[in-house]
C-alpha cells in the first residue's frame, strides 16, 4: 500500500468516527480565560484536559517572570545550546533544579518529549538492553526506536515480570536500563517504585533506572520532587525525567542525575544537540513555577482534594475509573463510538476533556481523560459530575437508575454505587505515529 492509499485509509478511519462532532485535529479555543476556563465554539467552556495540575499557568508570578525574560532577551534563542550558545537562564535554570532534586547534574532540553528521546537515545548504546513498562508513553518507545540498545518490555507495573526479564539478561554483557513512569498518563495509576527499586538492587551492578516523572512533579512527595520522593528511593533512581508543560504550566523538560560525568550526555544526544533551545519567557516560567513548588504545598493538598472528588464522583455515578485516584481520572467506555460520542457530547455542554482511543491506549481501550487541576473549585467540580451524569444517561452510557447525589466533601451515593474501578496489568500495544496521546 503506498503512501497516498495509508493516509486515505487513515482520513476514512477517523471520519467514520468523528461524525458531525468536533474533530480533535482541529479544535480550537478562541480565548483561554484561565487555567479552569475558556472560550469554544462560542460558549463558556471548563477545562478538565489541560495537564494543568496545579494551574500555574496564570500565576502572577510565572506570568510577571515570564514576561519580563522575553522583554529582555527576546522571544526566542534561533537554535540549540550547542550552536548559538546558553543563555544565563538555561544554566540557573539547571542549577536550580539539581538543587531542588539534591542531584549532582541536571540537563534541559526543550521539550518533555526530547528529554526522553534524548535521554534513552542517548544513554544506552549497542550491546545495552532498555527494559521499558508496556504502558510507557510514546516519547519512551519513540527513544527506543532512537537507541542502538535492544528494548525488551515487561507487564505493565509488574515487578516480577521484570525481575524474571533481568534474571534472563543476567550472562548478557551491556547496562540495562529499566524504564518506568511516576503517574501513567492514560490510567492515572502509580508504578510500584519501591518494588522496583528492590528489583534494580537486587539485579546488581550495570542495572540503572530511569523514572519519567512527568505527570507526577509537583503533584507527590513532600516537596514536591514526585513519586521517587514519595516512595522513598530517590537514590535508587539513577535517572529522573520531567516535563514543564504539565504542574510547571510552560514548555521544556530536564533530566537530574548523580553519575559524575552526566554532561557529556551533551555531546552524545541528538535531539539535544541539534533542537533549538528553551525560550527565555519559558526558562523564567519555569524558573518561578519551581520556587512555588519548592516553597508552598497548598496548591497540592488543593489538588489531591480534587482528585477525590472527580474520581469518587464519576465512579459513584457508574462510571468505569482507572485504577486508583489521581490527577488524570480514566472513564473507560465500551468502545471507540461510544468514547467519541460522549466526548463531542460534553463539549457541546462545556465540558472539556481529552479523548484517547486504539491503538494509542493500553489494551485497546477507549477512554475519556479527565485531568484534575488545584486550581478547580468546588462548584466546577460538581458541574462537571452533573454534566457527566446528565449526558452519559441520554447517551445510554451509564446505568439506568436514580442518579448518585455528588456533594463538596466526600461523594455521598444514593441507592447504590455501581462503577467500579480497573486495574491494568496486561501489555499495551506499541503506539501508533500520530496517534492521540497525552503530550510530554
Amino acid at each position: 500500500m503506498g503512501i497516498n492509499e495509508r493516509l486515505a485509509e487513515i482520513e476514512r478511519s477517523v471520519e467514520s468516527l468523528r461524525g458531525n462532532g468536533q474533530d480533535p485535529r482541529n479544535l480550537w479555543f478562541e480565548a483561554i480565560h484561565s487555567p479552569t476556563e475558556a472560550t469554544l465554539n462560542g460558549r463558556s467552556t471548563m477545562l478538565f484536559g489541560t495537564n494543568n495540575y496545579l494551574g500555574l499557568t496564570f500565576d502572577p508570578r510565572c506570568v510577571q517572570a515570564a514576561a519580563g525574560a522575553t522583554r529582555m532577551e527576546g522571544s526566542g534563542t534561533t537554535g540549540s545550546r550547542i550552536a548559538n550558545g546558553s543563555y544565563s537562564g538555561h544554566t540557573a535554570l539547571e542549577a536550580e533544579i539539581a538543587e531542588f532534586y539534591n542531584k549532582r547534574s541536571a540537563v534541559v532540553f526543550s521539550t518533555g518529549y526530547v528529554a526522553n528521546i534524548g535521554i534513552l537515545s542517548g544513554l544506552p548504546t549497542h550491546g545495552d538492553y532498555l527494559l521499558i513498562d508496556a504502558d510507557s508513553h510514546a516519547s519512551i518507545y519513540d527513544g527506543c526506536k532512537m537507541s542502538d540498545a535492544q528494548t525488551v518490555r515487561f507487564r505493565h507495573n509488574s515487578p516480577e515480570d521484570l525481575a524474571k526479564r533481568l534474571r534472563r539478561l543476567k550472562d548478557e554483557p551491556g547496562d540495562k536500563f529499566v524504564v518506568v513512569e511516576g503517574i501513567y498518563s492514560m490510567l492515572g495509576d502509580k508504578a510500584p517504585l519501591q518494588e522496583f527499586a528492590d528489583v534494580k538492587r537486587e539485579a546488581g551492578d550495570g542495572v540503572y533506572l530511569i523514572v519519567d516523572e512527568a505527570h507526577s512533579l509537583g503533584v507527590l512527595g513532600e516537596t514536591g520532587r514526585g513519586l521517587c520522593q514519595e516512595a522513598d528511593v530517590e537514590d535508587d533512581c539513577d535517572f529522573i525525567v520531567g516535563t514543564f508543560s504539565k504542574s510547571i504550566g510552560t514548555v521544556g523538560g530536564y533530566c537530574v542525575s548523580d553519575m559524575e560525568s552526566f554532561h557529556a550526555l551533551r555531546m552524545i544526544s541528538r535531539p539535544y544537540m541539534f533542537t533549538a533551545s528553551m525560550t527565555p519567557g519559558a526558562i523564567a516560567g519555569a524558573r518561578a513555577a519551581f520556587q512555588i513548588i519548592a516553597e508552598q504545598r497548598g496548591e497540592q493538598q488543593r489538588l489531591w482534594r480534587n482528585c477525590e472528588q472527580l474520581y469518587r464522583g464519576a465512579q459513584a455515578l457508574g462510571y468505569e475509573v482507572g485504577p486508583q485516584p489521581s490527577p488524570v481520572v480514566a472513564l473507560i467506555l465500551p468502545d471507540p463510538p461510544a468514547a467519541v460520542g460522549l466526548w463531542n457530547r460534553l463539549i457541546d455542554a462545556g465540558l472539556y476533556t481529552n479523548i484517547a482511543i486504539p491503538p494509542a491506549t493500553p489494551n485497546s481501550l477507549s477512554l475519556l481523560r479527565v485531568s484534575v487541576s488545584a486550581a478547580h473549585s468546588g462548584t466546577q467540580i460538581r458541574k462537571a459530575l452533573d454534566i457527566l451524569g446528565k449526558v452519559g444517561h441520554e447517551l445510554g452510557i451509564l446505568p439506568d437508575r436514580p442518579m448518585p447525589q455528588v456533594l463538596s466533601g466526600p461523594v455521598k451515593v444514593i441507592n447504590g454505587g455501581g462503577g467500579r474501578a480497573i486495574a491494568a496489568k496486561a501489555p499495551a500495544e506499541m503506539p501508533a505515529k500520530g496517534a492521540a496521546v497525552p503530550s510530554h
